[in-house]
């Protein structure tokens, strides 16, 4: 499947909740932490508001970086997600809401004061199902 956006790049808002995230939970990999943050936001039934979002730190990442060996899985839940929320799934489409809901989601995750380590990821994933 063709990526909706080569080059993912962070904001430094996003950059520096990252950074708590990898102390927290001592997952020291950019892209995991992203994953979970798409997944995150993509749980969320409303959807993310249309921001704009600087493009101003040093992190960045290609789309297969980001999703690995399940890319064309988050791609898949991207389009399903803009398709229920009323919005298209072109390209443009795609790239724009992928940027609103992953730095959403690094904002969800950063923010929420019970995640103190890896198995707090694990269990807000298991309340989701």
């Amino acid at each position: 499947m063709e990526a909706p956006i080569e080059r993912i790049k962070l904001s430094q808002t996003a950059k520096d909740q990252l950074q708590k995230l990898k102390r927290n939970t001592k997952i020291d990999q950019w892209n995991i932490l992203c994953r979970w943050a798409l997944c995150r936001s993509l749980a969320e039934p409303a959807p993310p508001s249309p921001v704009p979002i600087p493009q101003d730190s040093n992190v960045e990442m290609a789309w297969r970086v980001f999703g690995g060996e399940m890319s064309d899985i988050f791609l898949l839940a991207l389009k399903q997600r803009c398709h229920n929320d009323g919005l298209g799934t072109d390209k443009e489409t795609l790239a724009t809401q992928f940027r609103l809901h992953l730095h959403r989601g690094i904002g969800y995750l950063a923010g929420d004061p019970n995640i103190k380590k890896i198995e707090d990821l694990i269990a807000i994933a298991l309340e989701k199902i």
